[in-house]
């Protein structure tokens, strides 16, 4: 009997046995495996909280009872057991369920997230709505070690302890972010791990000094003075303690009666409480087991083997990682930082070459930024390789640590532009509106390895603060020939009608348009950029002044982009159209998908430019028509 295909919320779940839970975690995790295996995802965060997300749907009731998921990559489980399994094969597909909670999606998802460290200032800002409302129900933040790392997430907890608002935070400690933790707080939650005595000390150490004689008559504040004293000798999860939080655990996370047990007192305590709970990740799959970074967000895969599909061509951050390490070879001046993602942005390889200058600073982008500021002004030269979407959280650091002092720091921005399966939260299209009017700053996007070379080799000579923006794609040794240049830009084709100016790797497919409107009559100049700020004004000008149609493509939101930046720079000398993602926040899909659904494929681009010609000229396809 499949007991998955009979739950249709988290009700049915209460009157499990044990042993009925402990096959439903196994069914919940086959689907899981399968899954992802298919479709790609995250895998060894959601395999490692099963139990806990039993435990805390047989304990609390949802969605009266409310819970934010910290990134959310591991709410898997709870969208099988909420309402979703039959809809669960569409996981991160376009028009799909998302990889990642969402309000829209279902009742029991209380608070959209996708980024790290959100969580617990999310359940307070809930739990405080409640109570302003007089209304009933529990609110539970669960995060991650290593989302712990973040400021923010003890700016949370420095809130919550002040205010004594009634919460649950669960700290799902598997040791691991999406590398391995680093820094002092890893190492302390290490220590809590090992320490037997913590919960009996806690529990026990007051009414132990009442039978003392003597004591048992000492005030109650003289009592609390003791009893705090004896804390500081035996137990060393004090800081949650000294913060506000009752402190309960740590727990197996695995032990789902243990789980239910700890639940149901945290819920009978008020106050802030912090449950740690101990998990392993990709816990049911000996593969993600042994090697959970790998697993932790991966595309598809075989699942008897664990054997990834292969990427076999080049990327854009393969060729990052291997430009800095030719660098830095030359260059002992040159320093790299992550923010925990020293896999995902190809700094892997660095660090074994030179791990006295490479800095992981955990999940923690703005003091990443503000860093490499104060390396930079120390007389190194930092390489600061974040997402986009993660560059987001720092744009105060790099306007007010990095640019206003003009230091060199070299922001390597990979994933920009759309990304694919992550969907909302992690599309690269808002990096350029950010960062496009912060003076000092130079924004670079590279359409091929050839250029990418040019600029990170310019970028650490400049002195100045650099940006080099680019996509989660293969790369080109180059383009092709490039016909001439006009100041930094070069010119791959030229045409007497339509000016189109490509962003980065839309150059591609810019050339493919190109193609497809001679067909139509029309003769298109392809312009690579190089430069996103300051673009060429003057020679953007003399190429307005050559054509009928100036077009800018991008893989970015039209407002504050490539486009705008033209625009600005043309002043009206000719019509311009611009081709980008509209004012909305773009779903989940594979990268082809969106570029086909928002007209950025090279028959789109093509499709746009025809129309915008067509509506300007004539309504024939001859270019002299009118």
């Amino acid at each position: 009997m499949n007991l998955l295909e009979q739950i249709e919320g988290p009700e049915d779940i209460k009157p499990l046995s044990g042993e009925e839970i402990r096959q439903l975690a196994d069914e919940i995790r086959r689907a899981i495996i399968s899954t992802v295996a298919r479709n790609g995802g995250h895998l060894a965060s959601s395999l490692g909280v099963v139990e806990l997300t039993l435990a805390w749907h047989a304990v609390f009731h949802s969605p009266g009872d409310q819970i934010v998921w910290d990134v959310g990559h591991q709410s898997y489980a709870h969208k099988l057991i909420t309402g979703r399994q039959e809809r669960f094969c569409t996981l991160r597909q376009l028009d799909g369920l998302s990889g990642f909670p969402k309000r829209g999606e279902s009742c029991h998802d209380h608070f959209d997230t996708g980024h790290s460290g959100t969580s617990i200032s999310a359940a307070l800002g809930l739990a405080l709505a409640r109570d302003h409302q007089d209304r009933l129900g529990n609110v539970t933040a669960v995060i991650g070690d290593g989302a712990l790392t973040g400021g923010m997430a003890f700016e949370a907890i420095n809130h919550a302890g002040h205010l004594g608002t009634d919460m649950l935070v669960i700290l799902n400690d598997n040791e691991m972010s999406i590398n391995g933790n680093v820094g002092a707080m890893s190492a302390y939650l290490d220590r809590i791990r090992t320490e037997k005595l913590y919960v009996r000390t806690k529990d026990r150490v007051g009414d132990w000094l009442e039978r003392v004689p003597g004591i048992g008559k000492a005030t109650k504040r003289g009592l609390e003075r003791i009893k705090d004293s004896f804390k500081y000798l035996f137990i060393t999860g004090i800081l949650f303690e000294e913060l506000g939080f009752t402190y309960l655990g740590p727990v197996d996370g695995h032990d789902y009666d243990s789980l239910v047990d700890h639940l149901q007192r945290a819920q009978k305590r008020p106050g802030p409480k912090l449950l740690h709970v101990l998990t392993e990740k990709g816990r049911g799959y000996r593969f993600a087991e042994s090697n959970p970074d790998l697993f932790h967000g991966v595309g598809p895969f075989h699942v008897a083997s664990g054997v990834l599909e292969s990427r076999k061509e080049k990327s854009f951050t393969d060729a990052f990682a291997q430009l800095l390490l030719e660098e830095a070879s030359g260059n002992p001046d040159v320093v790299a930082i992550t923010a925990a993602m020293s896999m995902g942005t190809g700094l892997e390889e660095f660090g074994k070459a030179y791990p006295e200058r490479l800095y992981d600073v955990g999940i923690a982008e703005q003091h990443a930024v503000t860093l490499a500021a104060g390396l930079a002004a120390g007389g190194q030269i930092p390489v600061v390789a974040i997402y986009a979407t993660f560059m987001q959280r720092a744009a105060d650091q790099v306007i007010h640590d990095v640019c206003l002092q003009n230091l060199p720091v070299v922001f390597c921005v990979d994933r920009s532009g759309l990304v694919g399966a992550d969907g909302e939260t992690h599309q690269g299209i808002f990096d350029l509106g950010l960062f496009r009017g912060v003076p000092n700053l130079e924004i670079l996007m590279p359409a091929d390895e050839h250029s990418f070379r040019q600029m990170f080799s310019e970028a650490l000579r400049r002195g100045t603060p650099v940006m080099i923006r680019y996509p989660r794609e293969t790369i080109q040794p180059e383009l092709g020939p490039v016909l001439r240049r006009m100041g930094r830009m070069r010119i791959l084709r030229d045409g007497r009608d339509v000016c189109l100016v490509g962003c980065g790797s839309m150059l591609r497919r810019c050339l493919a348009a190109a193609d497809l409107l001679e067909e139509e009559g029309i003769s298109v100049t392809v312009v690579d950029p190089w430069s996103v700020k300051p673009v060429d004004r003057e020679n953007l000008c003399r190429l307005a002044d050559a054509h009928r149609l100036l077009v800018t493509a991008e893989d970015h939101a039209l407002t504050a982009g490539l486009g705008s930046a033209v625009l600005e720079a043309v002043d009206c000398r000719i019509p311009v159209s611009r081709i980008g993602l509209p004012d909305r926040y773009i779903e989940q899909g594979s990268q082809k998908e969106l570029w086909d659904r928002y007209g950025l494929d090279a028959s789109g681009i093509s499709r746009t430019v025809l129309q915008a010609w067509r509506e300007r000229f004539s309504q024939s396809t001859d270019p002299d028509a009118g």
